[in-house]
């Protein structure tokens, strides 16, 4: 019988200004390890440190701009768009536009604390 994710988990974000993690599916929610689905809501100016995870990270921009930082320079991702990441890569994420951005992420495996290997901030 499917199961109703009636409302997300609310996960606490890393990054400044603060942004909302609302988990549909994933450790947190519905206990999946394999895979997480989460809506983001970034505020304009929102960063956070690199990282480079050990899981497969697919993002949607649905409004807005992700800015992704990588090894070989800077990609912005448009609202309509998608960008995938290979796990052991690294990447650092911002929304530095007006109005910041809306996207929905997908991780295989799930994403968790322990594995997505962020970047001191010193």
């Amino acid at each position: 019988m499917p199961t109703l994710v009636a409302q997300p988990a609310i996960v606490e974000a890393v990054g400044t200004p603060p942004k909302q993690i609302a988990e549909f599916a994933g450790r947190v929610r519905t206990g999946h390890e394999s895979v997480s689905v989460a809506r983001m809501r970034s505020p304009e100016g929102w960063s956070e440190p690199g990282q480079r995870p050990e899981f497969e990270e697919i993002t949607v921009v649905t409004k807005g701009m992700l800015r992704v930082e990588h090894s070989d320079g800077v990609m912005d991702v448009h609202a309509g768009q998608a960008v995938v990441t290979a796990a052991g890569e690294w990447v650092r994420y911002s929304t530095p536009g007006a109005g910041g951005a809306e996207y929905v992420a997908v991780c295989v495996p799930a994403f968790s604390p322990g594995t997505v290997h962020r970047d001191s901030e010193t």
